[in-house]
């Protein structure tokens, strides 16, 4: 049975992450806010990973960085703070978590990271600048320390595009919203939580001991279809 941290495993894919992983792991589940899951194998903790003291544990196989952000304005009215938060919130946040427990990492014999990027730092889209370039900055990250924690630990990132999830709710907020959404597509759908849970503990598991430094897009077809 595996040790696995997940941040930000209250809401959206990291509280659907949870779910697929309780039944056969040890799960760790640091949010500000306490989740309604109930198991044996969960423990809730509640903090601010950007700020508050991160907790130490005796072992540990995983980790999951589920905290993002959907700042969405045109270039002219983002702030400089507005890319601060940006970057604090996607990167600083996870290398913070990554540092912290780097040597228990190190320590398992199956180690292995996944972050989260987003379909907007591949292809440029209007309104996406701030979450592009953090998102962009994860994605370096975890290519490097792919490279430099290999062998022993591997470190992969997904890529989604739009998901159903509370951080989405101002762009999802009505049908119409949604079949916009939608056309955008060559599949024509919006990612829901699960499913990118569902590859999330793929490329936790031992199925995928092959894969390091990787950016897994789940994008319906956007970033290599066109129809």
């Amino acid at each position: 049975m595996k040790t696995i941290l997940v941040v930000g495993g209250s809401k959206g894919i990291g509280r659907e992450t949870v779910l697929k992983l309780l039944p056969e792991n040890r799960v760790i589940s640091l949010s500000r806010h306490r989740s309604d899951i109930e198991h044996l194998n969960l423990n809730q903790l509640e903090l601010d990973v950007l700020e508050d003291e991160l907790p130490d544990f005796e072992e540990l196989d995983s980790i999951v960085y589920c905290p993002g952000t959907i700042n969405l304005k045109p270039f002219s009215r983002l702030s400089k703070e507005d890319f601060l938060e940006d970057f604090e919130i996607n990167v600083l946040g996870a290398i913070r978590v990554l540092k912290h427990y780097e040597k228990l990492l190190k320590k398992s014999d199956c180690g292995s990271v996944v972050l989260f990027s987003t379909v907007a730092a591949e292809v440029g889209m209007t309104f996406h600048s701030s979450v592009a370039v953090s998102k962009s900055g994860v994605e370096g990250l975890a290519k490097s320390l792919a490279a430099e924690w290999a062998p022993k630990v591997r470190v992969n990132v997904i890529a989604p595009t739009l998901t159903d999830t509370p951080l989405a709710a101002g762009i999802l907020r009505n049908d119409d919203m949604r079949e916009k959404m939608k056309e955008r597509h060559p599949l024509k759908r919006i990612l829901e939580p699960v499913e990118v849970a569902q590859m999330c503990c793929f490329l936790l598991s031992d199925a995928s001991a092959s894969i390091t430094g990787q950016v897994l897009k789940m994008d319906a077809g956007m970033t290599s279809v066109r129809v």
